[in-house]
């Protein structure tokens, strides 16, 4: 499709979407103009996995033209953005808080959506940034920080006129974050208490979902009895798993991206192997026999052959009403991974298999799914070793 629009200035922009098969991304939106200076025909471009996505991409820029903006500010992405006008953004503040905000920047805001348009930033954006930054143990202050400095930039970018008004006044986040610190430190208290519950559970969202799709049920099982999360389970294809050994290799997730999902490597980056063990050794059989064991088919997709995140699977199946109607109305689609976990843990598997199998960084992360009572046993061992090993301690002597 193609159109134009008439610029204030004179000048006249024509937008199209162009569809290119077998490609990632194949709906490429792009803009034409001619520069009213120097006489030069521009464009600018950008590629979207579906169409609705290219034709956000083509309002924003048909919005930016009504403004008289130039399309190439107008689809600036935020790193870029961010660069040009940091010291305005920055003004006014004293050394001691400029340092923090522009390590915020640097390796957190950059990173997370830096890559998006500003004008395409989303209060969804934000938030999906905001609770990475949580979920990767970030300390309060680092978040306030880092999400202060991109309100100062946003709110440059609605002085400027690429925008309306500022996304990054996001609230609640402190509410979340309370959240993720009770989980790291209890996670064994958001878990389930038996399989009972769990396969309750997963019938219950079946049977709210639309048309009752077993998919949804069959996602909930698989990920609890693999401690995984939902985007590695939407990331798993069937090359990943092996039915001789029963092991899945955990390679990748589906996350939410500018323009549609896509795949990436686990948190971390570390891959990792997990045992499937024989509750689910028959369903992930049936699953592989429904996509006639094609090596690159995904094993979980919804009913429509699409990409699963946390967020659709709350959706199709009511889980906040489900859970709540249950009596788990503090399950959220993260703590099936606790469930597994925890159960892991309490079936006697020695903490340092525990860690590899979770993909934790870090030992301690992985402790606070043992039994308290077992925990206790633990801390002491490690309290008289390094008593032991202490000059205050009980020195040897020759015999």
């Amino acid at each position: 499709m193609t159109s134009t629009v008439a610029l204030p200035v004179g000048v006249s922009i024509s937008t199209d979407v162009e569809y290119r098969p077998n490609r990632k991304a194949p709906h490429r939106a792009r803009a034409r103009w001619v520069d009213p200076t120097t006489k030069r025909r521009k464009s600018t471009s950008e590629s979207f996995e579906d169409e609705d996505a290219a034709a956000e991409w083509i309002t924003t820029i048909r919005r930016a033209a009504a403004r008289g903006l130039d399309p190439a500010t107008a689809t600036m992405n935020l790193a870029d953005y961010g660069d040009t006008v940091m010291n305005l953004a920055l003004r006014g503040l004293e050394a001691t808080t400029t340092e923090p905000y522009s390590a915020g920047w640097r390796k957190r805001v950059v990173p997370s959506i830096g890559h998006i348009p500003v004008c395409m930033i989303t209060n969804g954006a934000v938030d999906r940034a905001v609770h990475g930054w949580i979920a990767d143990d970030c300390g309060l202050s680092t978040v306030k920080n880092s999400l202060a400095v991109l309100v100062r930039v946003m709110e440059q970018a609605v002085r400027d006129g690429l925008i309306d008004r500022n996304p990054a006044r996001v609230t609640g986040w402190q509410h979340e974050y309370q959240r993720a610190e009770d989980e790291l430190d209890d996670p064994r208290s958001l878990a389930l208490p038996n399989w009972a519950a769990l396969t309750t559970i997963a019938d219950a969202l079946v049977a709210e979902s639309s048309n009752e799709y077993a998919g949804w049920g069959e996602v909930v099982i698989f990920a609890a009895c693999t401690a995984a999360r939902i985007g590695e389970v939407s990331g798993c294809r069937v090359k990943d798993i092996d039915t001789n050994a029963w092991m899945w290799d955990v390679r990748r997730q589906t996350t939410p991206s500018p323009g549609g999902l896509i795949d990436k490597g686990t948190k971390g980056k570390r891959a990792r192997t997990v045992p499937l063990i024989d509750e689910v050794r028959e369903l992930v059989q049936q699953r592989i026999a429904a996509v006639d064991r094609d090596p690159e088919a995904r094993l979980f997709t919804g009913p429509r052959g699409g990409r699963i995140t946390t967020a659709v699977l709350r959706d199709a199946t009511s889980w906040d009403t489900v859970v709540t109607r249950l009596g788990y109305e503090h399950l959220r689609r993260h703590d099936l991974r606790h469930t597994g976990l925890t159960w892991l843990a309490d079936a006697g598997v020695p903490v340092h298999h525990l860690r590899k199998i979770a993909g934790h960084s870090s030992l301690t992360t992985t402790q606070r799914y043992l039994h308290p009572n077992r925990q206790s046993v633990t801390d002491a061992g490690h309290l008289l070793s390094r008593h032991l090993r202490s000059p205050r301690g009980p020195q040897r002597t020759a015999i």
